[in-house]
Parts: structure tokens; sequence; C-alpha cells
């Protein structure tokens, strides 16, 4: 139980680390963890020790996200939640999406500095070419992902 509580915090902290709410990592942990996969709102608070409240706003986060999916339980008038493994390769989307949109803007960017300085032009030009390289290996990596998965994948 201690080594579980460890990992919790360990998730709880990596996903505070890319940006997420360490309480959206700790529902995250205790889902991927739990035994029937699906939790409600009261057993998670219950299980991490916080208010409802937080629950709901990280919840929210993680579905948003992709992460967790709000799932109905038979006989059970209360919503329940459940890890969404499948929603990692939507993270990749949206940093799809990200790199996209720099992509375009450093494209702008370079318009309106075509007559200026060199080293202004240049320094566009890098940002432009790190992302318009990383949208391609993104989109290189999410099909293979998705390949892989489906060979995994029992028939």
């Amino acid at each position: 139980m201690q080594e579980e509580r460890r990992l919790v915090e360990d998730l709880a902290v990596f996903f505070e680390d890319l940006g997420a709410s360490r309480m959206a990592g700790r529902i995250f942990a205790a889902l991927l963890l739990a035994d029937p996969a699906e939790m409600s709102s009261g057993d998670l608070a219950e299980a991490l020790g916080v208010s409802s409240g937080s629950i709901s706003t990280a919840t929210r986060e993680l579905i948003r996200l992709g992460l967790v999916e709000r799932v109905g339980v038979p006989g059970e008038r209360r919503d329940f939640f459940r890890a969404n493994t499948a929603g990692l390769s939507q993270l990749l989307r949206d940093q799809l999406d990200q790199t996209r949109r720099m992509h375009q803007l450093m494209e702008r960017g370079e318009d309106l500095v075509r007559e200026r300085d060199p080293a202004v032009r240049r320094r566009l030009q890098e940002i432009h070419d790190f992302y318009e390289f990383l949208e391609g290996e993104i989109g290189v990596v999410l099909d293979r992902w998705e390949r892989h998965r489906a060979e995994r994948e029992p028939a």
C-alpha cells in the first residue's frame, strides 16, 4: 500500500511538471490502480483524502485531456470514472495541433520580416524549421503507435 501511495504521488508530481494539476495526476494514478476499474467521486475523495470539489475539478481536467471517461454503472445513480489509456494518443494529437499552430505562426513571422536584418530572419527560420520538422515526426509517431496498438489488440 505504501508503494502505491508513492506511485500516486510520483505521478502527481509528473503531471504537475507537464502543466496539469497535481490532483489530476493523483486521480489518474488512483484510477489506473483501481480494481474494479470504475470509481465514483466519493470513492476517489476517500481514497485520496481530499474534498469532492477538488475531485470534480480534476476529473473535468482529465476528461478534457481524454485520460478519464465518465461511465455509468448498472444499478448506481452516481457517476463513475475510469482511466482511458486510449486517450494517451490524444495528448500527442493535441501536441501535434499546437506544433502546427506554432509552425503557421512562424510562417507568418517570416513573411513579416522578409526585408529585415538577416539575423531576425534566421531566428524565425530556425523556429519555423524546428516546428516543421516536429510536425512531421509527431505525425509519424502517431501513425506508428496506432499500427502497433492495433497489432497488439486481440482479434
